[in-house]
């Protein structure tokens, strides 16, 4: 029996333009140098017409290179947390002098609650600011920081169409990424931190699958370069990319725009949801309208 498509909230547009920062990171002297690069790339994709900009996971850990000693991992946490309020007032300021959605990367967060939360602060161009918690949390991020995941999934209603976030690791659990369709997600932004060519490749066909099975697009950002005198965050390995489904009008291998591995660079896409609403409901495979969810209780022992 044909499943019914999700309700997709608000009025999306009919396309969409993204950008996306393979951000370098670099030693600074405090938070303003921090400032003025990250409003230098928003500058840039409102100039190139973007609704949306995408920064990467952790990436403000950049400002733990302006102290004057190594901090252990949990000083470093604690101490970018107190930056708290001034990256949020930034992200603001920038969405809405430059009429940009800035999807903040994540930034280590303590909570009114007193927990350690690893946070993707999203500004909207309407001067309203979200927040998304990082829900699945890697034993590194465990072990040496001590950051606990989140529990709410919501998708966020833009004027430029719903969104879904899935911060990194997030990317790997199947899950997710359809419960945020379920609620009418047509993109989801994967704000990553990897190391290693390894780590950055299962982020890469985790959002792939996911962009595949729920007939969404995925957009991932990650960093790049060396920031010295940061622990835990020696170096990074990223290749930024946009992802579609595999089927007609998008590209065959499902790539609408890809970076150079290890290079600082901006990348931008259009993201035509018009055709993506139109291919779920007849495309050459319907994922979303072909799932048997009475089976897959059947198999769990549940009652459909």
């Amino acid at each position: 029996m044909a499943q019914p498509l999700p309700t997709v909230p608000g009025q999306p547009p009919a396309r969409v333009r993204v950008a996306v920062v393979q951000y370098g990171q670099r030693k600074v002297a405090g938070f303003d140098e921090f400032a003025a690069q990250v409003e230098e790339h928003v500058r840039v994709a409102a100039d190139y017409g973007s609704d949306f900009v995408l920064f990467p996971e952790l990436f403000t850990l950049q400002l733990l290179s302006a102290e004057p000693r190594m901090l252990s991992p949990a000083e470093a946490i604690e101490r970018l947390s107190e930056h708290t309020p001034d990256f949020t007032a930034l992200l603001v300021r920038l969405a809405t002098r430059y009429r940009i959605h800035v999807i903040g990367g994540t930034h280590p967060t303590r909570t009114e609650e007193g927990t350690l939360r690893n946070s993707c602060f999203i500004a909207t161009r309407d001067g309203a600011l979200h927040r998304r918690d990082k829900l699945h949390i890697t034993p590194s991020e465990q072990g040496s920081w001590a950051v606990g995941g989140g529990d709410a999934a919501d998708v966020l209603v833009t004027d430029a169409g719903p969104i879904g976030i899935m911060v990194c690791y997030d990317s790997e659990f199947p899950e997710l990424g359809r419960h945020l369709a379920d609620q009418g997600a047509l993109m989801l932004f994967v704000p990553y931190c990897t190391d290693v060519r390894s780590g950055h490749l299962r982020v890469r066909y985790s959002c792939q699958a996911r962009a595949v099975e729920n007939q969404v697009y995925v957009v991932a950002a990650g960093n790049v370069g060396h920031c010295p005198g940061v622990a835990n965050f020696d170096i990074q390995y990223a290749q930024s990319g946009v992802y579609t489904p595999c089927d007609f009008p998008f590209p065959p291998e499902g790539i609408a725009a890809e970076a150079s591995a290890q290079v600082e660079q901006m990348l931008f896409a259009d993201l035509d949801l018009a055709a993506l609403l139109e291919a779920r409901r007849n495309g050459t495979v319907k994922n979303l309208i072909d799932r048997r969810p009475g089976l897959y209780a059947q198999w769990r022992g549940e009652t459909p």
